[in-house]
């Protein structure tokens, strides 16, 4: 069933460099995945100002960057942040593995992920968001660009188009739902912002990367919570499973948001170690 496309705020008022020539083209959409995307743009989904807290939380949706898995990944994730009192964003990027692409994971995707940092903090006044506290949450394949902006260094180069280019894109915490492999091992984890990292013990893809970053992660001496579940595969999402512990990850990530400060403006806490 084709699902109405909803439009965003494009991260780029031009087009994203090297996109320009595509960005009219139309998105696809069918039942729960977006394609086609050109034009990378943020959906936003404000918290309630009765419980808005401050914490602004971009999502970068999964699938395999052939697609978006636009709603289990993406926009129901959305509403159950807001529930924290978290306002969110869901992001359209460039698909590198999409039949014809010329994109890239590391260059465009990534591109895409590090703008949306920066146009969140740019306008978080606007949606009643702290530019302290904004932090990507990514699934699958969006675990990887979580990764390679927060784990690993910007690359050299990069235009600069804006005044917008100019702000930070390193997110100040990262959470990494069943992540794949791409940009690891990290290369810049010295700098990493405290994470939050879950996946399932039976996932063939990500659970190995999920561990592994976890351990380069608290090596650094960089706040770091795991959790693996017993008995899970990959793509468990919201609500896609029958077991209690899975059912309720998403409290524990609330327990994490709030444990290290950020539901209440009390973060960044102190790291131990050297």
């Amino acid at each position: 069933m084709q699902q109405p496309v909803l439009k965003g705020q494009p991260l780029w008022p031009d087009g994203a460099p090297g996109s320009k020539a595509r960005r009219k083209e139309a998105e696809i959409g069918r039942d729960y995945w977006l394609r086609n995307i050109h034009d990378p743009s943020l959906i936003a989904f404000p918290a309630d100002p009765r419980h808005r807290n401050g914490v602004g939380i971009i999502i970068f949706p999964g699938g395999g960057h052939r697609l978006l898995v636009w709603t289990n990944e993406g926009t129901k994730v959305a509403t159950a942040l807001n529930r924290m009192g978290v306002t969110a964003f869901v992001l359209k990027y460039r698909l590198a593995n999409e039949s014809g692409s010329t994109y890239t994971v590391a260059g465009d995707a990534a591109d895409d992920a590090r703008r949306a940092v920066r146009w969140v903090r740019a306008h978080a006044a606007a949606y009643g968001v702290d530019p302290a506290r904004v932090g990507v949450m990514g699934f699958s394949a969006g675990g990887e660009l979580v990764s390679l902006i927060a784990d690993n260094p910007e690359p050299a180069g990069r235009p600069v188009t804006d005044a917008i280019d100019r702000i930070s894109a390193r997110p100040d915490f990262q959470v990494l739902v069943f992540p794949g492999p791409e940009g690891l091992p990290a290369r810049d984890v010295a700098h990493a912002p405290p994470a939050f990292i879950t996946a399932g013990s039976l996932d063939r893809c990500c659970a190995a990367p999920s561990v592994a970053l976890y351990q380069q992660l608290r090596e650094a001496h960089v706040p770091a919570e795991l959790h693996m579940y017993a008995g899970a595969d990959h793509a468990f999402n919201l609500d896609e499973s029958n077991r209690l512990s899975i059912l309720h990850w998403p409290d524990r990530l609330a327990d994490w948001l709030a444990d290290e400060g950020w539901l209440d403006g009390s973060a960044p806490k102190p790291r131990s170690g050297g």
